[in-house]
């Protein structure tokens, strides 16, 4: 089968100061979003009100699922059904399996996660319970240590299971960013309004990750791995878009490879998001967690729900515009 895909892109040479410029931009609005969550959580002395986390928290939430609908799955849709590939991929919808499977995956991971984190903390309860139990204060004593040592293990459980979300919704978004850096480095005539749109697709990506890195817990010893981890997001995109214009002649984002290679990636971070954002983020801080246990709390849960709709609207809107 001849191979249709075109080998060049659009890039044409115009705007190259504001190319330039956009490494810059783009990783000083990055840094805004990822690090001031961040900042203000650890600095008193800002006195930032609470319901200021409170709105980026849950705006943040809807901002990493319509990232997965509306930025990944779309778009890996639109790459492996490209009428050049041609072949297997006019017989199936490989976007929506791969995400299937990312999503299955997911689901697959955590379970294991779970048990093997569960385990490890029983484990070091009957330790610690082992070396005390020659102390006996009173007749119930070893029934009171039983009842910490469980509340303590659940504590603890949580935790390690909430920095692990943390880690996949980085490593998720990370790979996005990669080819978001790319795809603006070679635009053609819409460059300037695509990069004003990445400034505002970072700009939310990054608030709604740094509300989940501050809102961790962080072991000790462990406390400067969320300034990695928006160093981290900070970076990517910018060193992309500085890629990019190193290859601008020679980078063809409509070849077959870069297609294939764009559409598995974007579907399958995109499987990741939506289990992460629906199950770990949406139901367990609407359903599962006990801020909105009580029915006093009814109009705080609204005020999520409308700041969570707030963030998917205005991803969503950026999907439409860029």
């Amino acid at each position: 089968m001849e191979d249709t895909c075109p080998t060049d892109n659009e890039f044409n040479g115009q705007h190259m100061k504001a190319r330039i410029a956009s490494v810059f931009v783009i990783m000083i609005v990055s840094g805004i979003g990822s690090f001031l969550p961040l900042i203000s959580s650890k600095c008193p002395s800002l006195n930032v009100p609470p319901t200021v986390f409170f709105i980026i928290r849950y705006v943040g939430t809807g901002v990493i699922l319509a990232t997965a609908f509306i930025h990944l799955l779309a778009e890996g849709i639109e790459s492996l059904t490209n009428e050049c590939l041609g072949g297997i991929f006019e017989d199936y919808s490989w976007g929506a399996g791969i995400a299937l499977i990312g999503v299955w995956g997911m689901f697959l991971f955590d379970l294991v996660a779970r048990r093997i984190i569960r385990n490890r903390n029983s484990n070091a309860s009957i330790d610690s319970i082992g070396c005390c139990t020659h102390v006996a204060l009173c007749p119930n004593s070893e029934n009171v240590a039983n009842t910490l040592s469980k509340g303590n293990n659940s504590l603890t459980r949580e935790i390690d299971i909430q920095i692990l979300n943390v880690f996949i919704l980085e490593i998720g978004i990370v790979f996005h960013s990669v080819f978001v850096g790319l795809a603006l480095a070679i635009a053609g005539d819409d460059f300037i309004g695509l990069f004003i749109a990445i400034s505002f697709h970072q700009l939310l990506e990054g608030l709604g990750l740094g509300a989940r890195f501050a809102m961790a817990k962080w072991p000790k010893g462990k406390e400067h791995y969320p300034w990695l981890l928006s160093t981290a997001f900070t970076l990517v995109t910018p060193i992309s878009i500085a890629v990019g214009l190193g290859v601008r002649k020679s980078y063809p984002p409509g070849s077959r490879i870069a297609l294939i290679t764009n559409g598995i990636f974007d579907s399958l971070c995109s499987g990741v998001l939506i289990y992460n954002s629906l199950v770990e983020l949406m139901a367990y801080d609407f359903m599962y967690s006990q801020e909105f246990e009580e029915d006093e709390y009814i109009s705080r849960q609204l005020w999520a729900f409308l700041c969570l709709s707030i963030g998917a609207f205005a991803m969503a809107l950026l999907g439409y515009w860029a």
